[in-house]
């Protein structure tokens, strides 16, 4: 049975380099994996997808044919795909792969949080084991408060989808390594990024410092991964952390790969 990796985050967040460097990385180190599409909207990616959703439904068409805006187009292409989804988990399936990773439209908030994506993700998952990555970008991430944030809505996102969830550190090869460690740091000592947002005037509007204290405690309790998509940096221990949650720590292999063009 193989196993499924759901890549989710905002717009921008790197999701789709992601991707592209992760079925990479699995085919490298010899375990079969595929990249799946489920962007109606995307026009270009960088890679080849084994399985590209925008051939069941594509919102570039939709937007032409029912004269819809861009996130009209997506709205519908989304909704639109709940009904061929039995389709497209055929074909996913039939490949049999080990690791499948599913890179998710670019407008998350129209996927994660309408029902039709949750629909989608746990149809094309079935009883199979699976994991989301939630990536959070390292240059937005650089203010306590977006960091905050950030967080915020990976939780909201892991209460959607229902699924094990990775929260993922990307883009670190465009900031300081200190700052990168500064971030790392939070999930070791929450009293200091809650001190950060309640410095910041516009965030400590709402709460004050035992309130946020409280959040963060709570967001902080999931490590964050950091990597570069360029460089690969970090993507070892990425892999680690994706075993371990559908794997229990053992790399996973079929006795007789199915070869691919």
């Amino acid at each position: 049975m193989p196993y499924f990796i759901v890549v989710m985050g905002t717009a921008g967040s790197g999701k789709t380099t992601l991707t592209y460097s992760l079925v990479n990385y699995l085919l490298d180190n010899q375990l079969d994996a595929i990249a799946v599409n489920l962007d109606p909207a995307v026009e270009k990616l960088p890679y080849r997808p084994d399985v590209d959703v925008r051939e069941y439904v594509d919102a570039r068409e939709l937007m032409e044919i029912q004269g819809l805006g861009p996130n009209g187009a997506l709205l519908a292409a989304v909704d639109m795909l709940a009904l061929k989804i039995e389709e497209l988990r055929e074909e996913i399936w039939s490949i049999k792969a080990n690791y499948i990773v599913i890179d998710t439209p670019g407008q998350m908030e129209i996927f994660a949080f309408r029902e039709s994506g949750p629909i989608v993700i746990n149809a094309l998952v079935g009883d199979a084991k699976a994991v989301s990555l939630f990536l959070i970008d390292s240059i937005q991430a650089s203010k306590p408060s977006n960091y905050f944030s950030a967080l915020l809505l990976a939780a909201s996102t892991q209460v959607r989808m229902a699924l094990p969830q990775i929260n993922v550190l990307t883009k670190i090869d465009l900031v300081s390594r200190d700052l990168v460690e500064e971030i790392v740091s939070y999930h070791d000592d929450p009293s200091l990024l809650a001190t950060k947002i309640v410095s910041d005037r516009k965030a400590s509007l709402i709460w004050g410092e035992e309130d946020v204290l409280v959040l963060v405690e709570k967001l902080l309790n999931m490590d964050i991964v950091p990597v570069s998509s360029i460089d690969m940096t970090g993507y070892d221990n990425l892999y680690a952390y994706i075993q371990r949650v559908v794997a229990g720590g053992e790399d996973y292999y079929t006795e007789e790969p199915s070869p691919r063009l």
